[in-house]
């Protein structure tokens, strides 16, 4: 059946769009000068956010979690400028 294949495909699809946008792979894709709109279509709205405006300049952070990994990304007049990847180790549970 010719259909069964086509399944196959389309469920191994959902699986991947199921995962993390927060990942190693998708903190490589950002690159100094993106948007933020950019950023965020990436990695869907982030966790946290601050801003500052200061004489016609704005800046600002955004992270976003998911489990132990946070991506940092800091942005001045809408553009990357700066950005981090942190794994969080498991902390060993008090007996």
């Amino acid at each position: 059946m010719r259909l069964q294949p086509l399944g196959i495909v389309l469920a191994a699809l959902l699986l991947t769009a199921c995962g993390s946008k927060v990942s190693a792979e998708n903190f490589q894709r950002i690159q100094t000068g993106m948007t933020q709109n950019e950023v965020v279509a990436l990695l869907g709205e982030p966790t946290e956010t601050s801003s500052v405006n200061i004489a016609g300049v704005s800046g600002g952070m955004a992270s976003w979690k998911d489990g132990g990994t946070v991506i940092s990304v800091q942005f001045l007049n809408d553009k990357v400028q700066a950005k981090q990847l942190s794994k969080e180790t498991a902390k060993p549970q008090a007996k």
